[in-house]
């Protein structure tokens, strides 16, 4: 009965907090300028600050050539000194919390600032939002009246200052929730903070499969473990025998069309809300606030965006183009300025506008994990796409998989290899190669180009990986952890030669 209470009090609230959204939607480049003035304002007389005279620029205009483009190694000397506990280096005072970011599995990690004013306006505000979408979605949720199960990850001291904190953005999110939010979630967050991600999948099911679960959220890569487990423990055959009432999963981190099918036989009902968000270790950028296709970008909520075109990310001096200048359609290179002292930081992802009214967007790849080894220009959205067309073609099941090129100078024609492990084998390969092959030509017109008459490249070329390799791969590279992905592309072989050497 008091459940039952707090979730008509909360549902109340969010119906209210959903005015932001619809704020958003109908005037986000005001919005955004707002959101730059105030950035100015809040970031001037820091070191950093002080040093760019943040002070003199105008916030009615745009940043123009007074601010270069960052990335981590241009202001790692600035985070190093704040992870020793300076302050007022890149914000004002001393930022308590760093989000590690595992990168690709062979990269170092890198520490991002999350002060006290980015907790606020954007991770703790817009996960409020996202939880007011998924009520306007669906009027009759139970998320504060029953468990939420969430796949966070770890916290830990810095090893060199013991003050500051760092791990997954997802585990800062959780030690920080308001306290109206922590009874209605599964684990509890002991649990859910666990460094040991095995001793924690184990612990979680063990929880969860004797909670009231209405709502799931988490990369889906380590949500397919966590749930094989779940049902091995209950002898179910799917989620809703055990969780009648799930009825949300709230997804991101990986492109989501490879595992649909996956998720789709553990939740065989047309009666559920798939909603997926950004949150990524820099910031919470957008969330699927409708049916529609792309998600939309929090324009209000303490970052200020840029975009870069795609096909100038390698420029010394790309062009910057604001949220009203780009095109819908295009690809571009997101670029962030935030509270936490990241100004101009180029992130690493490129999206694509699907909507400019409102702005709505879809993460399709990488600026770095992308193949253009013979100009096909190849991207995450068009792997993504092309695999979970070819499934559906085949009744397969694709778990992961990862490509690599086939240099020329090697025996043979130029092409892709493709590692993929299976949950359901094609029962051709060959047929699924030509699937996949026309597939990808379809949806990607320079890879078509390259692809006639094979005269650039030949077929592609699938490798089977046995169950279980990526995971173990993983594992023996100590990247097992809620941020941690598969890596899709590489202009390189280095994936696929590392993991053909781990599998032999």
């Amino acid at each position: 009965m008091l459940y039952h209470l707090s979730n008509k009090i909360i549902k109340a609230y969010l119906s209210q907090r959903f005015k932001r959204i619809e704020r958003i939607r109908h005037h986000s480049t005001e919005l955004q300028q707002k959101v730059l003035q105030e950035l100015i304002q809040y970031t001037k007389d820091t070191q950093w600050g002080k040093t760019q005279e943040l002070g003199a620029l105008s916030a009615v205009k745009e940043l123009g050539d007074a601010l270069p483009i960052s990335n981590y190694e241009s202001i790692q000397p600035y985070i190093d000194r704040m992870l020793h506990g300076e302050a007022n280096v890149l914000t004002p005072g001393i930022t308590e919390y760093f989000a590690k970011s595992a990168g690709t599995t062979s990269g170092k990690s890198k520490f991002l600032p999350i002060n006290k004013k980015m907790l606020q306006d954007n991770l703790i505000a817009s996960s409020w939002e996202s939880m007011a979408t998924v009520y306007d979605r669906r009027p009759t949720a139970q998320s504060f009246q029953h468990k939420n199960l969430i796949l966070g990850g770890s916290l830990e001291p810095y090893a060199d200052y013991k003050q500051s904190i760092v791990g997954d953005v997802s585990a800062i999110m959780l030690h920080t929730m308001p306290g109206a939010g922590r009874p209605f979630y599964c684990p509890d967050f002991e649990t859910a903070l666990l460094p040991d991600w095995e001793e924690k999948i184990e612990l979680i099911a063990q929880k969860a499969s004797k909670a009231n679960i209405v709502m799931i959220a988490g990369v889906p890569t380590w949500n397919l473990v966590l749930f094989q487990r779940i049902l091995e423990i209950t002898g179910k055959s799917n989620l809703l025998e055990l969780w009648p009432n799930l009825r949300t999963y709230m997804h991101g981190g990986v492109g989501f069309e490879p595992y649909k099918e996956q998720f789709q036989k553990l939740l065989p009902t047309d009666d559920f809300d798939y909603m997926e968000i950004y949150n990524a270790s820099e910031g919470y950028f957008s969330i699927q606030d409708t049916d529609a296709d792309g998600m939309l970008l929090l324009t209000d909520h303490g970052i200020y965006y840029e975009f870069v075109p795609i096909s100038e990310v390698d420029h010394s001096n790309p062009t910057i183009l604001r949220l009203d200048q780009i095109e819908e359609g295009e690809k571009y290179a997101i670029v962030i300025s935030t509270m936490a002292g990241l100004w101009r930081y180029m992130i690493g992802d490129t999206v694509q506008f699907v909507s400019k009214s409102p702005y709505r967007i879809k993460v399709v790849g990488r600026t770095q994990h992308y193949i253009n080894v013979f100009g096909e220009e190849v991207i995450v959205g068009n792997t993504d796409q092309a695999i979970a067309e070819a499934c559906l073609l085949t009744n397969t099941v694709v778990k992961e998989y990862t490509v690599g090129p086939i240099y020329m100078s090697e025996p043979g024609k130029g092409g892709h290899q493709w590692l993929i492990e299976f949950e359901k084998a094609p029962k051709s390969i060959t047929e699924f190669e030509l699937i996949l092959d026309q597939k990808l030509q379809a949806i990607n017109s320079d890879y078509e180009a390259k692809r006639y008459k094979d005269m650039a490249l030949g077929q592609l070329k699938i490798q089977i990986l046995p169950n279980g390799s990526f995971h173990k791969w993983l594992k023996s590279k100590g990247r097992i952890s809620a941020q941690v992905k598969v890596p899709r592309l590489s202009n390189t072989r280095n994936y696929v030669n590392d993991l053909l050497s781990f599998v032999e």
